[in-house]
């Protein structure tokens, strides 16, 4: 498997590679960034052959997007397929009065949640403009999930199912975005959103990973069916399958409960024994499933960057994935790499 490897993107004339940028951490979520670095890493990216680039008007306050745009507007623009969000208005508002938290030295923007037909229209075009690109090609509705949004999703999910998708629905109908869908923390919310609208794609933060596969359950299958396409970005679960069962390691932003350190240092049992790494395991199962042609990784230096795209490309022999069924690691419908 290679980084620069293309596959459809589901039922849509698009082609994705297989590993995609994501632009969070050029958000300066956490810490900063420099320019150079934030431009270094879409350079290296882009030179190794990788064409889908994922951004979102959260990351950085809209930080992000300029910068995505900055290092991707001299490209031809046929030659790579951009995605970003709708759910947030941007208004400019004095730093000293922004909570930027986790962003660190972001743009100087308030976020306004707003999932209405208005809202989202508005939220696109600025979009657009932060990017300074001519379109962009997948465009989600983002954070209607139980994580984000508490007590208050199922009131959000009503109104983003009927302002989101009539604003995205009709952009679609009028080829302004080729591929529209849902971008959260959870793939109960994906399956009801496909359930009652007719999205095209889904960006799963998570929730498909080498240690979590009970979206094979109903979810992904339906995927299936439909022919909607899934990018699969958080696939180290926030940082154990990167990092190994070390003191400290992180599972979903907490630090790992001891179950879950037991069965990663299993799985690095299984790991030394045919000499494969953990990230490169955890990244290439992600894309075996045939609902998900790309995965979004993000990184905060070019180093980080290079090693994960060498990850990415590392060879994994067909016997270590039937081992980690053999153990109970992992599940036994889970598909895998054929080699």
């Amino acid at each position: 498997m290679r980084v620069s490897d293309t596959r459809k993107f589901g039922r849509t004339n698009l082609q994705v590679t297989t590993f995609a940028f994501g632009t969070a951490p050029i958000g300066n979520i956490f810490k900063p960034i420099d320019e150079p670095t934030s431009d270094g890493m879409i350079q290296s990216a882009w030179d190794a052959g990788v064409r889908f680039y994922d951004t979102a008007p959260m990351y950085g306050h809209g930080l992000a997007e300029l910068r995505t745009g900055h290092s991707l507007r001299w490209k031809d623009r046929d030659d790579f397929v951009l995605s970003s969000k709708v759910g947030r208005i941007l208004k400019p508002k004095r730093r000293a009065d922004i909570d930027f938290a986790p962003w660190n030295n972001a743009a100087p923007n308030e976020l306004i949640f707003d999932y209405s037909y208005d809202g989202t229209m508005r939220a696109f075009e600025d979009s657009l403009q932060r990017l300074a690109l001519e379109r962009m090609d997948i465009c989600f509705i983002h954070d209607i999930d139980v994580f984000t949004r508490g007590a208050d999703q199922p009131e959000v999910f009503k109104t983003a199912m009927d302002g989101c998708w009539k604003a995205l629905s009709k952009l679609r109908d009028e080829g302004v975005v080729t591929a529209i869908g849902v971008g959260v923390n959870e793939w109960e919310v994906c399956q009801a959103a496909l359930e009652q609208r007719d999205f095209d794609c889904f960006l799963l933060a998570g929730r498909y990973t080498l240690l979590e596969q009970d979206s094979l359950d109903t979810f992904l299958p339906l995927c299936e069916k439909r022919n909607a396409a899934v990018v699969v970005g958080g696939g180290f679960n926030s940082g154990i399958l990167a990092t190994g069962a070390v003191e400290g390691a992180k599972y979903n932003y907490s630090p790992a409960p001891a179950a879950i350190m037991d069965r990663v240092s299993k799985i690095e049992t299984v790991c030394r024994e045919f000499n494969v790494p953990l990230p490169a395991a955890a990244m290439q199962f992600v894309v075996a499933h045939p609902a998900i042609p790309s995965f979004i990784a993000g990184t905060r230096t070019v180093e980080q960057l290079e090693k994960n795209m060498e990850w990415f490309n590392h060879p994994i022999p067909v016997e270590f994935w039937a081992e980690l069924k053999n153990k109970g690691l992992l599940r036994e419908d889970a598909p895998v790499p054929h080699s």
